[in-house]
């Protein structure tokens, strides 16, 4: 079963007898930078270079974010979010950012809001040591460009790293050359683990990255799809 039709199916039985009550609405708005991800030590973060939006979905007082490149606003039921097509990425972000809120709302997941100001620079430093913890000298394949995670990792381990964004692609970052989606597959037969953006879930590449190789998930808006669908997921510091 694709994995979009599985969290389908997960996000339709727990959401079974409120699809339709009014407490169930859910709206999404996209937030600005500061709100996202406050006064961070660095200014290259996607996020902050207006690469990357977070949209946010409210049910009942729990709130989801989700990375994406395509923000907008939706407001509706439950069942209206569960039924709708996924044909663009705005419709994956509006699901997962909901599907996040309302794992949330229903105590099936703890941390479903961005970190902040100085917790992503913390959170870089920690996987650190949690990669030389759990796979010692691993060659990581690093889809995503996180700059404080490229950084800490690309002084310890040997590093290659992917990245969608055009004005990234071929430059030179950390002594690394970012490579485009042309390199995925002799990226990740080169790697030993990969780490991959948690919005994976909200572009529709999840699925390449799901193999025989140990593969981590990072970052917020993969919180309510690892859960689902029983995913290795590392975001220490969200909220």
């Amino acid at each position: 079963m694709d994995i979009y039709d599985t969290l389908k199916t997960e996000f339709a039985k727990m959401a079974e007898g409120m699809m339709d009550e009014h407490i169930a609405v859910v709206s999404a708005r996209t937030l600005t930078p500061r709100e996202a991800i406050g006064t961070p030590d660095r200014d290259d973060f996607p996020l902050l270079k207006g690469k990357e939006v977070m949209i946010e979905a409210v049910f009942r007082d729990a709130k989801g974010h989700a990375f994406t490149d395509m923000p907008g606003r939706f407001e509706g039921t439950l069942r209206d979010i569960i039924e709708q097509p996924f044909t663009n990425n705005f419709q994956r972000a509006v699901f997962i950012a909901s599907l996040n809120a309302v794992m949330r709302a229903l105590g099936l997941i703890e941390s479903s809001v961005h970190c902040r100001d100085k917790e992503p620079a913390d959170c870089a430093r920690k996987l650190l040591e949690t990669v030389k913890e759990r796979f010692g000298n691993p060659r990581i394949a690093f889809v995503g460009f996180q700059p404080a995670m490229i950084e800490q990792l690309s002084g310890s381990f040997r590093i290659r790293v992917l990245d969608l964004d055009e004005d990234n692609i071929g430059k030179k970052k950390f002594n690394l050359v970012i490579e485009g989606p042309e390199a995925t597959e002799d990226v990740l037969a080169w790697g030993d683990i990969i780490l991959a953006t948690g919005s994976t879930c909200v572009n529709g590449t999840i699925t390449r990255f799901l193999g025989d190789k140990p593969v981590i998930f990072y970052g917020v808006s993969v919180a309510g799809a690892a859960k689902a669908c029983g995913l290795d997921r590392y975001c220490p510091y969200s909220h």
